[in-house]
């Protein structure tokens, strides 16, 4: 899966060849990267019981679950927040931008292996803003999963607690770097399970994956899709975009955490 959705053969979903439907969600970019931090929550503002819709400021059940929910969420994965940058060359100087998150006491990072694909450099930044050079320890393409060991892991590190199964209707959470936008946060819920798409390189297709509605863009590949008690689920790999554009439209895919670590073949803490 290339670095960038701009380049080779679009992805396709489904089955549906030949359509331009799934982008990898690594994102070129030129320049700085924006370091603004963006928190969505969802609302879901209830009835008063009194026949008309209830103020969003009442202090109802219905209007407070959700974003409290959402708020002990990011609290609990943002410790493990990694921004990654792969110098991709090509050309003109770019740079990959993607997410990762610690998985182990090592500061070992798990991310997309398409944010990292044929990097000459990767440079990883963690949530406390040190930053330090990183090595592929493990790759596995047919999963789009690769696991990097950092130089310097963070002073404390804070490794993200590794989930279990999904049901569709569950909600989750997807916490990454989109635009460039650092540990922004978006809210939905596991749309469909067991998806395929086809890879964009054209290396056959990636198989079991989530399907999901919280929204994600270019720079989110790699950062971990999570349940209501913190823990991450799955990896984000791609979105689906029947225009063939690279912005999110409703539909992104995750591998699930138990291939992503089999595949992977995460070394143990």
């Amino acid at each position: 899966m290339t670095t960038d959705a701009a380049a080779g053969t679009p992805e396709t979903a489904g089955g549906g060849r030949g359509r331009p439907w799934v982008r990898p969600l690594a994102s070129a970019l030129v320049g700085a990267l924006a370091a603004a931090a963006v928190f969505v929550v969802v609302d879901r503002s209830g009835d008063s019981g009194s026949g008309q819709a209830a103020p969003s400021t009442t202090g109802a059940t219905t209007t407070t679950v959700a974003p409290a929910v959402a708020a002990k969420v990011y609290r609990a994965i943002q410790p493990s927040l990694v921004l990654i940058q792969a110098d991709v060359g090509g050309g003109a100087p770019g740079t990959s931008l993607g997410s990762g998150v610690i998985i182990n006491a090592q500061g070992q990072v798990m991310t997309a292996e398409h944010v990292i694909d044929q990097a000459r450099s990767i440079d990883v930044t963690f949530a406390d803003g040190s930053h330090a050079p990183a090595q592929v320890v493990s790759s596995t393409p047919e999963r789009d999963i690769a696991v990097l060991q950092p130089e310097r892991p963070p002073r404390v590190i804070v490794p993200a607690v590794l989930g279990g199964g999904v049901r569709v209707g569950d909600d989750t959470y997807s916490v990454g770097n989109p635009l460039g936008l650092a540990d922004s946060m978006t809210a939905g819920v596991v749309s469909g399970l067991d998806r395929t798409i086809a890879r964009e390189d054209g290396g056959g297709d990636l198989n079991g994956l989530i399907q999901f509605d919280a929204a994600v863009n270019p720079g989110s590949s790699g950062g971990p899709l999570l349940n209501r008690q913190g823990q991450v689920v799955g990896i984000v790999t791609a979105l689906a975009n029947p225009t063939g554009q690279r912005f999110f439209v409703g539909i992104g895919f995750a591998v699930p955490i138990a291939s992503a670590g089999g595949g992977a073949r995460i070394p143990p803490s």
